[in-house]
């Protein structure tokens, strides 16, 4: 009998690392993994080599369009259809916005007859309706296991071929951080509501005649960052499970602090943190590692010195000051690559005062 599940990881919790361990315990099946980026489809190749020396034979590694190409479009691609599709376009807003359903081919597709990114998981639904139900039950009959990673990425349609998956013979694993939403598979407005962060909503608000079980806590250990920092990030997501530290060791400098634009030099000299910045356009030290909050998702560091925008510092002076759900789950994810020390720039003086942070060379106040 088929089961559905949810993870919902923190970060550094392991949670690919999981889904690796659980796919090799199924040797005798045929499993599909699937998440939304390229990157991270390499990093799961890259953790199967370093765990099994080998990406067994019977496991699937396939990024979210390529898996929806292959066994959605494709096999029943006609009950819509008829020609030859040429591949997919990725796109960032909303595709053909004035074309009209009915006219498939303008609809759904490029001059080229390239599948827009933001519109396959609707063909593939609508595909799965008008063949009776056939495709999921093809995917079914050839996965006995589908694992989802860096589930709170899915968007739009995504969740409807979800609900179908829930319902089909395979078993289905998700796992996720809905803190980490730095991303979408597409801008759709079906299901906007459960955008980025607020996923976790859909999958509670999932019909009784689906069954699928949340478990919050069996990866909400945090490995990689001490307490201090694990505090800081909770704050930023307090309706979601605290992930609690795993990371018990201590250097010679621990925590979180603040770091005035003129001390920020000495403290990269110091402590050689890896800076990270919201854009390219934010003003840094050159002469230091620097990357984008996004771009170190999945990467882990000893420390960071972060360069926040206005409203990341609206937000520390006050937790409850509104901030925008992408710049939110940016800032989890900068705050949590860190294992020892989170730097911020922030020019403080003696009125500041913020719960759980320290102030850096504060005796030059």
């Amino acid at each position: 009998m088929n089961s559905n599940k949810l993870i919902i990881a923190a970060a550094g919790s392991g949670k690919t690392t999981f889904l690796i361990n659980e796919s090799l315990k199924k040797s005798a099946n045929k499993v599909l993994i699937t998440t939304y980026t390229q990157a991270n489809e390499e990093e799961i190749r890259k953790k199967f080599i370093k765990v099994n020396k080998c990406i067994p034979e019977n496991i699937a590694i396939l990024t979210w369009f390529s898996f929806l190409l292959k066994h959605g479009v494709r096999p029943y691609q006609g009950c819509l259809f008829g020609d030859d599709i040429k591949g997919l376009i990725l796109v960032n807003n909303q595709s053909a916005r004035y074309s009209k359903e009915k006219d498939i081919k303008k609809h759904y597709f490029t001059n080229g007859r390239k599948i827009y990114s933001d519109k396959i998981s609707k063909f593939v639904c609508i595909c799965n309706e008008k063949s009776s139900g056939s495709v999921v039950d093809r995917l079914s009959r050839i996965y006995s296991h589908i694992y989802i990673d860096e589930a709170q990425d899915l968007a739009g349609y995504d969740l409807e071929l979800l609900k179908l998956l829930f319902k089909c013979n395979s078993s289905t694993l998700l796992v996720g951080d809905p803190r980490q939403a730095t991303y979408s598979t597409n801008n759709a407005s079906k299901n906007k509501k459960y955008k980025k962060s607020k996923i976790i909503h859909f999958f509670e608000d999932i019909p009784n005649e689906i069954e699928i079980e949340i478990d919050d806590t069996s990866l909400a250990i945090n490995y990689r960052c001490i307490s201090d920092i694990c505090n800081l990030s909770n704050k930023l997501f307090p309706d979601l499970q605290s992930a609690k530290s795993g990371n018990t060791k201590t250097t010679e400098h621990d925590g979180v602090f603040l770091v005035r634009t003129q001390d920020a030099e000495e403290y990269l000299q110091k402590f050689n943190p890896v800076q990270l910045q919201d854009t390219k356009r934010t003003e840094v030290n050159c002469n230091y590692k620097v990357m984008n909050y996004g771009e170190s998702k999945g990467l882990s560091f000893k420390r960071v010195l972060i360069y926040p925008t206005k409203p990341v510092r609206d937000w520390l002076k006050n937790n409850h000051s509104d901030l925008a759900p992408t710049s939110r789950a940016k800032l989890y994810v900068a705050i949590t690559r860190a294992e020892y020390s989170v730097g911020i720039v922030y020019d403080f003086d003696s009125n500041t005062n913020i719960e759980g942070v320290n102030k850096y060379n504060d005796e030059k106040e």
